[in-house]
This record gives structure tokens, C-alpha cells and sequence, in this order.
């Protein structure tokens, strides 16, 4: 299993009341890891929602591909912000060394753990040499210890930071930094998350 249809169905009936939501600030981590690149440089992100953090990209000058896995996603970001985001699931990227950074906020964690390894290695793929990653994930506790569905009913893989640490490895890339933090997601469960920022090796 590649991706997980009900999650994707989820956020396609969910898009409005996303994009409507008072969360739509940018992500605090997206200022520290723009601001490792170049100036001008192209960036990928994945899971785009309602396209803030792109619009935030574009306005400090870098060259945005903006996707998401959900049609209704995408229109609502082009609508907001008139990105030229396109549809496109994490199984579907084919580019071949495109990019200088991949932003992925909040939704590699919604991936099978078995199917998170193909993804990684289509993001390696996917960039320049020494190019940029930044992911987050929710992290597993003692209540919660294996990947499964949300109160929303979305898939979350609920990894623990060794396993992202290997599996990062494994996929050709070296952990930069890596952030374990507080935070709520949409469902109402508070968990601690890891964001992690790597380079490609």
C-alpha cells in the first residue's frame, strides 16, 4: 500500500473547512529552513493544503512547485493564492534531480510506514546534489505505539525517532537537525512531533 485512500478521500470533503481554519500561519520551521538555500532557488513541496506556506515562498523569491495529493486541495490554494498547484500523490513524483529543497510540513506522516522508504527515496531522487529535505512527523508514545487511523480516521504512521533516523539513513540521506516538540494536530490529540531537516549525502 502506497498511499492510503481513506486519508486522501478525508482531506478531499475536509478542504474547505482547512482552508477556512484560523491555522493558517505559516510553520515556524519554514523560515530557519528557507533560509539555508540560495536565493531563487526551486523548491518542492509536498502536501501544500492550503497553499500558505507556498504563498510565503513565492513572496521570499523562490521558485515554488506547490502539490498536493487532493484535487480539492489544490483548488482551494490556487483559488487563495493562484499558485499553479498541481495534483500529485507522493507514489506519482518522478522528477530526476529537479530541485534544490523538498518541503514536506505535516503529511509524509500520513504514509504506511512500509510505504514511507519509496517515498524518501523519490524525494532523494527527486533533488540536486546536496539538496535540502524538511519533513515533520507525529511520534509514537506508551498509548499509542503502532501506526493506524486518527480520531479523524486519516492514517498515521506514528514512527519513533530511531526508526526515522534509520530509515532516513537508508534512504541516502544525512539528519541535519531534528526538533522534538509539543503540538496539536487537527484531530484534538496532543503528541510530541520530530521535525527533522536533512540533506541529501
Amino acid at each position: 500500500m502506497k498511499y492510503d485512500a481513506a486519508t486522501i478521500e478525508y482531506y478531499e470533503a475536509a478542504a474547505p473547512r482547512y482552508t477556512l481554519s484560523t491555522a493558517l500561519d505559516r510553520h515556524r520551521h519554514l523560515d530557519p529552513f528557507l533560509d539555508r538555500l540560495n536565493q531563487g532557488a526551486r523548491v518542492l513541496e509536498l502536501g501544500c493544503g492550503n497553499g500558505r506556506d507556498a504563498k510565503h515562498m513565492v513572496d521570499r523569491g523562490f521558485e515554488v512547485d506547490a502539490t498536493d495529493g487532493t484535487a480539492a486541495m489544490v483548488s482551494k490554494a490556487n483559488a487563495s493564492f493562484d499558485l499553479k498547484a498541481r495534483q500529485m500523490r507522493f507514489d506519482e513524483l518522478k522528477a530526476d534531480q529537479d530541485y534544490d529543497a523538498v518541503w514536506a510540513h505535516a503529511c509524509l506522516l500520513h504514509l504506511p510506514r512500509a510505504a514511507l522508504s519509496d517515498a524518501l527515496a523519490r524525494i532523494h531522487r527527486s533533488l540536486r546534489p546536496r539538496g535540502w529535505h524538511f519533513a515533520n512527523f507525529k511520534l509514537c508514545d506508551a498509548q499509542h505505539p503502532n501506526e493506524g487511523r486518527d480520531p479523524l480516521g486519516r492514517w498515521t504512521n506514528l514512527p519513533d525517532p530511531k526508526w526515522l533516523n534509520v530509515t532516513y539513513l537508508q534512504a541516502g540521506f544525512e539528519m541535519v537537525e531534528t526538533d522534538i516538540y509539543a503540538g496539536n494536530g487537527s484531530d484534538g490529540v496532543q503528541r510530541d512531533w520530530m521535525a527533522l531537516t536533512a540533506r541529501k549525502a
